[in-house]
């Protein structure tokens, strides 16, 4: 549940904060959008900052009439799905960032859009999921002395620090994931293959959040929306600058620990299939030995065998019978044969 909720006066549905303020302090607090209109009215130097969810067409169109929002961003804040960017419409901005939060549980990313807005007076939040929290950041800059001095400009400083500071658990996450998908290849577990192709996508969703930053990053450093931004909060842009280099390098180095891990997977699965079919190739060997084994002995003791069974039929006519000799060229015929036998298998090695 969103926990703006809790302490916003839902009197238009998507509006889930809303607050208009000036000298650092807040002068008008969750009333309806006609109270802002006339607040910003009645005081040249307030600053209205509206959250919202998931709002409707017509929410958008009212707001867009009000502020002077270009159709064209209106139709991407509404549609979502958007690349991150940030693009300029006279004297407002509109910025697309992608938040990303690491499941510890689950051990994947899940990302979150957020559109903003912003003009010399007003910065508006369209999120379509309950991340990223802004509830954290607004109770950080209204409680920063002279924070909202710098106008909108502070406000888009510190949700974009709030978005980039949110990457840091996330590169954490992902190097533990790698470290524990290295040791399951090197132990060889079969599911391993699918989870350096899951962590490989969630890697190149994140790159798709952090890369576009650096030039985001570069066009607000030219200047927010009057065109100058000031000493401070180019130094603190600078600082949100190195975090998304930092990111952005790490990334790389997960691109390529990912690449190499899953050719190393590779190259194991292949050894060990190999190695396998070694395995099975020297059985199916020994196997073929013993089956010739059996074999020739086989053939050898087949022969006197048989010349044994044909005398042993004792049919009244056979010479043989009759003969002082027919007793010891029996068993000469066997013998023969057997050795016989012996010698050419012994000679093509069956035996």
């Amino acid at each position: 549940m969103i926990e703006e909720r809790a302490s916003a006066t839902r009197t238009t549905p998507g509006v889930v904060n809303n607050v208009v303020y000036e000298g650092g302090g807040r002068l008008v607090e969750n009333e309806g959008l006609a109270q802002t209109f006339e607040a910003l009215e009645s005081h040249p130097h307030a600053l209205a900052w509206i959250g919202l969810y998931r709002p409707d067409e017509s929410l958008m169109s009212a707001l867009a009439a009000q502020f002077g929002l270009h159709p064209l961003a209106i139709e991407d804040a509404l549609t979502a799905h958007q690349r991150p960017k940030v693009e300029r419409y006279g004297d407002t901005r509109f910025m697309v960032l992608k938040a990303a939060h690491y499941d510890d549980e689950a051990e994947s990313i899940s990302f979150g859009e957020l559109h903003v807005f912003s003009g010399p007076r007003f910065v508006i939040t369209v999120r379509h999921a309950e991340s990223p929290r802004l509830t954290p950041v607004r109770e950080r800059i209204e409680s920063t002395p002279g924070a909202l001095a710098e106008g909108a400009e502070a406000v888009v400083y510190a949700i974009l620090d709030a978005v980039v500071d949110g990457y840091a658990p996330v590169v954490k996450g992902l190097a533990n994931d790698i470290d524990e998908i290295e040791t399951q290849v090197f132990d060889g577990d079969p599911e391993v293959s699918r989870r350096i192709y899951q962590l490989n996508r969630e890697v190149i969703e994140f790159e798709r959040a952090v890369s576009p930053l650096v030039e985001i990053l570069d066009v607000l450093s030219a200047g927010f929306v009057d065109g100058s931004v000031s000493d401070e909060l180019q130094q603190s842009l600078r600082d949100v600058a190195d975090h998304v280099v930092q990111a952005k390098e790490r990334i790389d180095e997960f691109r390529v620990l990912l690449r190499d891990i899953l050719q190393v997977n590779n190259n194991l699965v292949t050894q060990r299939q190999n190695e396998e079919a070694q395995r099975l190739s020297a059985a199916s060997n020994r196997q073929a030995e013993e089956a010739r084994l059996i074999s020739g002995w086989a053939a050898i003791l087949f022969a006197p065998s048989l010349v044994g069974s044909i005398y042993g039929m004792n049919f009244r006519f056979m010479p043989e019978l009759d003969q002082p000799w027919g007793y010891p060229f029996a068993l000469v015929l066997m013998a023969a044969s057997s050795v016989t036998l012996f010698a050419v298998f012994k000679r093509r090695g069956w035996l």
